[in-house]
């Protein structure tokens, strides 16, 4: 039997009767109060979660850049120090290995942080093609990482406000945090990352401070509303970015990157099907694996991730679909254990908070 791994605030969230469940080889909180009680309090007003079991890499050299380039599908040219940007690691085929953040924290220095499930292949993906004049570093077991969301967190944090997709040295009651304007949750926060010995002081001061603990529950509905992939679901090493609505992240025209030349082959060709966001129109919960047909009866894809909306108080998802079922307004049905259940394609987002 696997030993899960814990982060520094195990005995934090124990304490607090956190329901602790296996999560990507970690032991971590999936529940406090209960999902929809967190999953309004960051729509409403400021949650934390404890997201240290996200990896951390770093990357350094005068060469740091030329290999990310090489790597990574979005342009790392577009970016300053003390920026950040959303972007893929991908594979030959085009195929997604993991979808992460990278931070560049000065001329020859990025910080990348990449999905805990995703860790090991994702260091081990670019450790082995390191080039002379760089080097790749696990530093994840070095650090905290707590993800503030919500209207009212920068607020209840006292930071000053800054841009989205930025990041600075900063202080929480005189503890030094790298405070990332950055989240997953469609809400306007940031995510404090401290060294490790730091972190039961950091999560004291960020709850005494008004934020709510939330788990990993409140954090799937949350991205799910706003249409937030989950690699392993939604994005996977045998999915591509164009069919998954990514192609922003992928500079197919100014540079080549791995796997570049099949992106590009599928967005002129075009993709075959969809990453598509519905609601239920019937009083129905989807979930990953279950079929959806088109308005014909015929087989057109399945669902991805699914789970029932707190904002919207109905069944909601994400899911691969033929391209010819995939325009928004479009009818689905969604096979839920056995029972055909309507569904409608919408835009993303499929919730859009207000203050974000």
């Amino acid at each position: 039997m696997q030993t899960l791994l814990r982060t520094p605030l195990h005995e934090r969230h124990v304490a607090a009767g956190a329901r602790m469940v296996p999560f990507a080889g970690w032991e971590m909180p999936v529940q406090y109060a209960g999902v929809i009680d967190e999953h309004l309090a960051v729509r409403r007003d400021c949650g934390v979660f404890d997201v240290s079991h996200m990896g951390q890499l770093h990357v350094e050299g005068p060469a740091a850049e030329e290999l990310l380039q090489s790597l990574l599908s979005n342009d790392l040219s577009r970016i300053e120090d003390r920026e950040a940007q959303y972007t893929l690691l991908t594979n030959d085929e085009g195929g997604i290995v993991d979808d992460l953040i990278v931070y560049r924290l000065e001329r020859h220095h990025y910080l990348l942080v990449v999905n805990a499930g995703n860790r090991e292949a994702a260091y081990a993906w670019l450790k082995e093609r390191e080039i002379r004049g760089s080097d790749v570093r696990d530093a994840s077991d070095e650090y905290t990482l707590l993800a503030v969301q919500g209207p009212r967190s920068i607020e209840r944090l006292g930071l000053p406000e800054a841009k989205q997709f930025t990041h600075a040295m900063g202080e929480v009651d005189g503890l030094e945090v790298m405070v990332n304007r950055t989240g997953y949750t469609g809400e306007r926060g940031c995510e404090l990352m401290c060294p490790d010995e730091d972190a039961a002081a950091l999560w004291d001061a960020v709850l005494a401070r008004g934020a709510v603990p939330c788990g990993l529950g409140a954090r799937d509905t949350l991205r799910l509303e706003v249409c937030y992939p989950l690699h392993g679901k939604d994005i996977t090493p045998r999915t591509d970015a164009i069919s998954a609505g990514l192609g922003w992240t992928c500079a197919l025209e100014k540079k080549d990157f791995t796997g570049a030349e099949k992106l590009r082959r599928v967005k002129e060709e075009g993709p075959s099907r969809k990453l598509v966001a519905f609601v239920m129109e019937e009083r129905a919960v989807p979930r990953a694996g279950m079929p959806i047909l088109s308005a014909d009866g015929s087989s057109a894809g399945e669902v991805t991730s699914g789970t029932h909306s707190p904002m919207l108080d109905r069944g909601i998802g994400l899911g691969y679909v033929l391209t010819e079922s995939a325009a928004p307004g479009g009818e689905l049905t969604i096979d839920v254990r056995g029972k055909d259940r309507r569904a409608t394609v919408v835009p993303k987002p499929i919730y859009k908070p207000e203050e974000a």
